[in-house]
């Protein structure tokens, strides 16, 4: 199994990079896993991680893209909650790219 150094420890990720463990996430995760991906963690990307790390401890589940998007703007305002700021977000999939990030499961629904 594949895994990515985070402060000097090994942390188990699967074929498509998703935490093994969900306990070993921390922000220093992320940003090693951003990076991968060519992208630098803004207060946007960390405004939408947190939001879905909340997400899944209520609801114990990663929102597919559409619940995301809708539940985004709830809370975030419109401006927030639509598909086009969360692809110049996470370009690889809101959804997908973002609960990756954030260290939780692939969300149901993606391929």
């Amino acid at each position: 199994m594949a895994s990515i150094d985070v402060n000097g420890k090994s942390v188990e990720v699967d074929e498509e990079g998703y935490l093994v463990d969900l306990t070993k996430w921390t922000k220093e995760a992320a940003e090693i896993l951003s990076a991968q991906d060519e992208l630098v963690l803004t207060d946007n990307h960390w405004e939408v991680i947190t939001f879905l790390r909340e997400y899944y401890e209520e609801y114990q589940i990663a929102p597919a893209v559409r619940v995301l998007t809708k539940a985004i703007g709830k809370k975030l305002g419109p401006e927030k909650g639509n598909s086009k700021y969360l692809y110049e977000l996470f370009p690889y999939g809101p959804a997908k790219q973002a609960c990756r990030f954030a260290g939780l499961p692939k969300p149901t629904g993606c391929v």
